[in-house]
């Protein structure tokens, strides 16, 4: 009987509401909560802290300088600038051993590796005008460079017989855009930064594979190709591990 009745409650309930709309009001009550998230800067090593001159700032900082060496502004600036040249020499010279050597081992080229190249012959000149040549050109650069870092964009004004001032930069002598930027990326300051980072990263890698390539021809006499073929034929015998030069207490 008990069960008859809680039926026909239910059932009243359910004629009671049939055909009608219901119609319920809800409250809510939003909380906005303001959350401030900081990032830790990036470290070349893993819980290092950021020494004081290095704040971020530059292009590709990441807290290296272990020995304090740009402390003084004056010796950051110059140090700066100092790597960013050195990177762009290692990626020209990584790009110059590993490139003729390859074309030379897929019989496109016939050179010697790169230690022995300049002891090769060449038929459209000589060793002394091939190395005045490089004086004037580098000279002549790198009077640019230094004279851009000691007075920026003094070069840019009118100068001995107008030489100087054809050759138009930024008077930034670590980016000196204008004729040194043939494809414009100095153009987007977006792209320049971006640019700006890719260049010091790929820069920083060449000078650690020139430092590689020269142990590499002290230790086995071969060039980098040489040495990566004589590693894939035989992995697990021809390492770094396995030379007596480079471990030599193995």
């Amino acid at each position: 009987m008990m069960a008859t009745r809680a039926t026909s409650q239910i059932t009243a309930a359910k004629a009671a509401f049939a055909g009608k709309a219901v119609r319920g009001s809800v409250t809510t009550r939003a909380a906005v909560v303001s959350t401030k998230v900081t990032c830790a800067a990036k470290s070349w090593m893993p819980g290092s802290k950021h020494p004081a001159h290095l704040d971020g700032s530059l292009v590709g900082d990441f807290g290296f300088d272990p020995l304090g060496l740009g402390k003084k502004p004056e010796d950051l600036a110059w140090y700066v600038q100092a790597e960013l040249v050195h990177a762009r020499f290692a990626m020209l010279g990584a790009a110059g051993v590993l490139i003729p050597e390859a074309l030379t081992k897929m019989g496109v080229l016939n050179v010697p590796v790169w230690y022995e190249a300049g002891a090769m012959e060449l038929s459209f000149t000589n060793t002394i005008t091939l190395a005045t040549t490089q004086a004037i050109l580098m000279g002549f650069a790198e009077h640019r460079r230094i004279y851009d870092f000691k007075y920026p964009g003094k070069l840019n004004e009118p100068g001995w017989a107008g030489f100087e001032a054809g050759v138009p930069t930024s008077g930034n002598s670590s980016y000196p855009g204008e004729a040194f930027d043939p494809l414009g990326f100095s153009k987007d300051p977006a792209v320049l930064e971006k640019m700006k980072l890719r260049e010091i990263k790929n820069g920083r890698l060449a000078m650690m594979a020139m430092a590689g390539f020269y142990g590499q021809a002290a230790a086995t006499g071969t060039g980098p190709i040489d040495n990566w073929l004589a590693h894939i034929a035989d992995p697990f015998h021809t390492t770094v591990a396995s030379n007596a030069a480079a471990v030599p207490f193995l």
